[in-house]
């Protein structure tokens, strides 16, 4: 895509956060990936090419030690993406009004800079990972949760794609500790949530249950909870058709 520029910020410890950038008006839509997900894939893609054509602005990146970032992996915990992320949201906020849509654990995050961040004026989230680590702790044996605390590290699982990267317990804290501040405070942005029925990656109960929590602590919260047919990588056809369609509603 012609019009896109590539962009280096520094992060908290100088190591450069990588980024591509295409300037527009109007909108800018901001793209923040899922966990050990780089920050070009369909999704994203698709969106740089509905804010090319519509003359919005757009901008995804990758998290340090992910991608075309520098650092290591194992360097880096949920707060450093966090951070990371708000880092890029700082730069484009001289800019026009931002829509974040974050996919899976780049949903959670997204929702964070939601409540923090008054350029934030629309969040979309697509499978959002609320509390991933917190939730995945609880979910393996006592025996392997144990050796995780004691050793401090973990791959997320044991299969080809998650081995080789270990997962430090801080994870599992920040996760804990990030989730038990979700709703302090409550900052009232256009929110929409979408998740496919068929995700066993992260289940959509997850969503429900945020939601309902949410409206029992403000009624009136502008939040949508949408439940479509599709897998958590979304990315049939018509998955990211309505991904799009999700994407390019203005806020309210």
């Amino acid at each position: 895509m012609p019009n896109i520029t590539r962009f280096e910020i520094p992060g908290s410890d100088s190591k450069r956060i990588v980024g591509d950038h295409l300037s527009g008006h109007d909108r800018q839509l901001l793209f923040i990936t899922g966990f050990l997900s780089k920050r070009w894939g369909a999704k994203s893609k698709a969106l740089a090419k509905l804010c090319e054509e519509r003359g919005w602005g757009f901008c995804c990146f990758d998290f340090r030690g992910s991608g075309d970032s520098e650092g290591q992996f194992a360097d880096y915990t949920l707060y450093n993406w966090l951070d990371d992320a708000r880092r890029v949201l700082q730069m484009l906020a001289d800019g026009p009004p931002v829509t974040i849509i974050g996919s899976s654990l780049g949903g959670w995050l997204a929702w964070s800079l939601g409540q923090e961040s008054a350029s934030v004026h629309k969040l979309a989230l697509l499978a959002p990972a609320f509390n991933m680590m917190g939730k995945r702790a609880k979910a393996i044996s006592p025996s392997r949760r144990e050796q995780w605390e004691t050793t401090g590290w973990m791959p997320w699982d044991d299969d080809a794609v998650h081995r080789d990267f270990p997962i430090s317990w801080k994870w599992v804290k920040e996760s804990e500790a990030l989730w038990e501040h979700r709703f302090q405070p409550i900052r009232p942005v256009t929110t929409t949530i979408l998740h496919g029925l068929q995700d066993d990656v992260i289940f959509p109960v997850g969503s429900w249950e945020f939601t309902k929590d949410l409206l029992s602590a403000n009624p009136q919260f502008p939040i949508e909870l949408l439940f479509k047919s599709g897998n958590h990588r979304f990315s049939s056809t018509s998955n990211l058709a309505t991904f799009l369609e999700l994407a390019a509603l203005p806020p309210e």
